[in-house]
C-alpha cells in the first residue's frame, strides 16, 4: 500500500476513534469544538461513516461550515438529515444554503415536501428560491445563484472596491465583478485583479473590453458545461433575453453537473435507464422499472437473431460446419460496434466532435473497419488451419474454403459494427435524442442480427455447389 494512502487511512481512524470518544462525553461545546476543528471533507466522510451521528454532527457545527459539509454530501445523506434535525434548526441550514445549492437539493425532493421546507426560509430566502426553481429542470437558471457584485461603468475603482468591501461576503465569489448600465443590463465583468492594480480615481469604463461571456437562464447545463470548459473560467454570467444580469454560475456547480451527465450517460451505455439516486438508495421496484424497458428491447432484437437463423436452416443443415462459427461471428461485430459507439459518445460529450463531423469520422471509421476485421480475418483463417492440421475431420475436406468464409465475414461484419456504432450516436444527436442510448448492448443486438445475414451470404458465395 502505498505510504500517502496508508497514512491518510490511519488519520481517518483516529478521526473516527476521537468522534466517539468526544461524543460519548456528551459534552455538546466538546463535540463542537471537535467537528469545527476538522476539515470538511473529514466531517463529511466521518458521517458516512456514522449515519447514526449524522443529524448530531450537522447540529453541533458552526451554521457556516454545516452548510459547506452538507453541500458536498450524496442526496442520500442530505435527505436524512433535513427529516431528523430540529426545525429551527433545518431552517437554520436552509437559510445559511446558496441559494443554488438550496435549489439543487429542493428540487430532488416530493412538491409535498419542498412546499413544506420553503416555509422555514426567510422571505428574502424563499423569494430568490421559488424563482430559481420556476426555470426549466436542467438549466442554467437552476443552477445560478443571485450572490454576486456589480458596479456602474462609471463607478471609479475606488467605488469599486468599497462596493466589493461592503457586499463581497455575502457573494458566491468575488473573482469576477459584473458591469451593468442603469437599466440592469450586463455590460461587461471584469477581473478583480485588473480593479486592484488600477489607479484608485480611474472608471470602470477605462478597463471594460466588453468582451464578455454570458449563460442565459433557459440554456441546457451541458452547454453551460461546454462554455466553461472552453473559456477557463471560475464563473459566468446569467443574463435575460434583454440581457439583464439575473445571477451568476460558478465552477463548483458545473463540476457536479459534469459528475451527474457522466454518472447517466455510463449507465444508459451499460442499458438501463440512469437512476436518479444512489443505487443503494434506489427502491428495488424503481429499479426494476429502470432495467426491464431495455431488457425487454434487447430480447426482442435478439429474438430476430432467432428468426434469422431460421431462415438460414436449410443452410445449417447442409453444412453444419457454419453453425461452429456463429457465436464467433457475431460477438466479433458486437464488439467492435460497441468500441466505436463507446468513442463516438464519449467523444460527443467532450466536444471533440460534433455532428458536422459524420464525414470525417465515417472515413475514418471504415478505414478502422477494415484494418481490424482483416487482423482478426487472418487471425480466424489461420487459427482453422492450424486446428485442421491437429484435428482434420473437424472441418471436412473443405476447410481451407470454410477459413476464407470466417475470414471475410469477419471483415464484413467488423466494418458494418464499427459504422454502426459511430453512425447510431450521431444520428440520435441529430434527432434530439441522447446519444447514449445508442448503448453497447443495442448496437452489439443490431450487429448481432446482421451479422448473421453479412456470415451466410459470404458462406453462399464462396460454398455455393460444394456444401451449400
Amino acid at each position: 500500500m502505498p505510504e500517502e494512502l496508508q497514512d491518510s487511512l490511519e488519520e481517518q481512524l483516529s478521526l473516527a476513534a476521537q468522534l466517539e470518544e468526544v461524543i460519548a462525553t456528551e459534552d455538546k461545546l466538546a463535540i463542537a469544538e471537535f467537528l469545527n476543528d476538522q476539515n470538511i471533507s473529514d466531517v463529511a466522510e466521518l458521517i458516512y461513516e456514522y449515519p447514526e451521528y449524522e443529524a448530531q454532527i450537522i447540529a453541533s457545527l458552526s451554521i457556516h461550515r454545516a452548510a459547506r459539509v452538507f453541500k458536498i454530501l450524496d442526496l442520500a445523506e442530505q435527505k436524512r438529515i433535513i427529516t431528523e434535525l430540529p426545525p429551527f434548526k433545518t431552517a437554520e441550514l436552509l437559510n445559511e444554503l446558496s441559494a443554488d445549492d438550496r435549489t439543487d437539493f429542493l428540487e430532488e425532493l416530493p412538491s409535498s415536501v419542498v412546499r413544506e421546507l420553503i416555509k422555514l426560509l426567510n422571505p428574502e430566502e424563499r423569494k430568490t428560491t421559488l424563482s430559481l426553481l420556476g426555470y426549466p429542470e436542467n438549466s442554467v437558471g437552476r443552477l445560478m445563484t443571485p450572490d454576486y457584485v456589480w458596479v456602474y461603468k462609471h463607478n471609479t475603482v475606488a467605488e469599486a472596491i468599497e462596493t466589493i468591501r461592503r457586499f463581497g461576503k455575502d457573494s458566491e465569489t468575488i473573482d469576477v465583478i459584473y458591469v451593468i448600465d442603469q437599466e440592469g443590463r450586463l455590460v461587461d465583468d471584469i477581473r478583480i485583479r485588473d480593479i486592484i492594480l488600477s489607479h484608485p480615481e480611474k472608471e470602470i469604463s477605462e478597463l471594460m473590453d466588453e468582451r464578455v461571456i454570458v449563460l442565459h437562464a433557459d440554456d441546457d447545463q451541458e452547454i453551460a458545461s461546454e462554455i466553461f470548459k472552453m473559456n477557463n473560467r471560475v464563473a459566468l454570467p446569467v443574463v435575460s433575453k434583454t440581457d439583464k444580469l439575473l445571477g451568476i454560475v460558478t465552477i463548483d456547480d458545473i463540476l457536479w453537473v459534469a459528475t451527474e451527465e457522466f454518472s447517466e450517460d455510463m449507465q444508459k451505455i451499460g442499458g438501463t435507464e440512469a437512476l436518479d439516486e444512489p443505487y443503494l438508495d434506489t427502491p428495488l421496484l424503481k429499479l426494476f422499472r429502470k432495467r426491464v424497458g431495455w431488457l425487454i428491447i434487447l430480447f426482442l432484437g435478439e429474438m430476430l437473431t432467432a428468426s434469422v437463423m431460421g431462415y438460414f436452416e436449410d443452410e445449417i443443415q447442409k453444412a453444419v460446419v457454419l453453425a461452429m462459427f456463429i457465436p464467433l461471428i457475431i460477438s466479433s461485430g458486437g464488439n467492435s460496434g460497441s468500441q466505436a459507439s463507446t468513442l463516438i459518445i464519449q467523444a460527443l460529450a467532450t466536444g471533440d466532435i460534433g455532428i458536422d463531423d459524420w464525414w470525417r469520422i465515417l472515413r475514418r471509421e471504415i478505414i478502422s473497419g477494415i484494418l481490424l476485421g482483416g487482423v482478426l480475418g487472418i487471425v480466424g483463417y489461420v487459427r482453422i488451419l492450424a486446428w485442421h492440421s491437429i484435428f482434420p475431420a473437424v472441418y471436412g475436406e473443405h476447410y481451407h474454403l470454410v477459413g476464407l468464409v470466417v475470414g471475410f465475414t469477419l471483415v464484413g461484419i467488423v466494418l458494418w459494427g464499427t459504422l454502426s456504432g459511430s453512425m447510431l450516436p450521431l444520428l440520435l444527436k441529430r434527432l434530439g435524442a441522447d446519444p447514449a442510448v445508442s448503448s453497447a448492448p443495442f448496437v452489439a443486438t443490431l450487429v448481432d442480427v446482421t451479422g448473421l445475414v453479412i456470415y451466410f451470404s459470404v458462406a453462399y458465395l464462396f460454398l455455393k455447389g460444394i456444401l451449400l
